[in-house]
């Protein structure tokens, strides 16, 4: 078994950095016309086939509530950025795709926020950014110590 101390240790350094390097970066949502969540929303539907995808899709890729994401994808739909309708293979749930303008929004954002990641991680090699994404892919995979709650 690890060492509980280097294990608080490490997850403290992990959470402070992310935390730091988020902050950092969210200027890049500064007078663009859509919040980072709303960025996030639109990062899952225009990767998915034909920039559509299930709600429940786009609520796990969130850090927010499932009620939180239907009213921001709710918003969203309002604002012409995405659509909404049942979900033809599940009955109670719906498709978001993204509309033109919202595409068009997203790419235009995207563009600058990848840039803005890329300077940031820049201080790492390539090599360490492959272990990095080792790495955190294998925290988020790993059953956590009680998987039931």
């Amino acid at each position: 078994m690890n060492d509980r101390r280097l294990a608080i240790a490490a997850w403290e350094s992990l959470f402070r950095a992310q935390h730091e390097v988020f902050e950092e970066i969210s200027c890049d949502f500064d007078d663009t016309g859509l919040s980072q969540a709303e960025y996030d929303v639109l990062l899952t539907v225009t990767r998915a086939e034909n920039r559509t995808a299930r709600l429940r899709d786009v609520t796990a890729n969130m850090l927010i509530s499932q009620p939180s994401v239907s009213r921001l994808v709710d918003r969203m739909v309002g604002r012409g950025l995405v659509t909404k309708r049942p979900d033809p293979d599940d009955g109670r749930g719906s498709l978001v795709q993204a509309t033109d303008a919202g595409a068009t929004a997203f790419r235009h954002i995207a563009t600058a926020h990848g840039a803005s990641i890329a300077q940031r991680m820049a201080i790492l090699s390539p090599a360490e950014l492959s272990q990095l994404r080792e790495l955190t892919t294998k925290l988020r995979r790993a059953p956590g110590p009680d998987a039931d709650c």
